[in-house]
């Protein structure tokens, strides 16, 4: 008689449960850096649009504004004059550039909560944006 063995052996599983692991170990970073630029999209869009009403608002006053919410830009306060992005990521602050508000404003996006570790983006009325390397 012959004996036969179904199934596996327990090398065959601790085998499979260390490709499981690698696979694992290399697959949640990369996904943890993808949710954290797809986060960081919420900061970039909410920069366009404040510095788009800042250069209609430079249109109309031939100055910008550091004041983003009543009696500046009119958007919604959420504390000490900045203004929160969609998701709540990055908080949007205003100053002048070295050259003075008449001529260049620069917006901060200070990143919030789970996205700290990302850093903040800022962008100026003369189209630079740092980091480079975010934008």
């Amino acid at each position: 008689m012959k004996n036969k063995s179904e199934g596996f052996t327990l090398i065959e599983l601790v085998i499979a449960l260390v490709i499981v692991g690698v696979l694992v170990a290399v697959a949640v970073p990369y996904y943890k850096n993808k949710v954290m630029e797809t986060r960081r999209t919420d900061g970039k869009a909410i920069l366009l649009e404040i510095m788009a009403a800042e250069e209609r608002f430079f249109t109309i006053n031939n100055t910008y504004t550091t004041n983003l919410v009543a009696g500046g830009l009119g958007m919604t306060d959420a504390g000490a004059g900045s203004v929160a992005s969609e998701s709540g990521y990055y908080l949007v602050s205003a100053a002048a550039c070295g050259t003075g508000i008449g001529a260049c404003v620069i917006l901060t996006a200070t990143a919030q909560g789970v996205q700290v570790s990302d850093g903040n983006l800022t962008l100026n009325s003369l189209g630079n944006k740092t980091p480079t390397s975010a934008w």
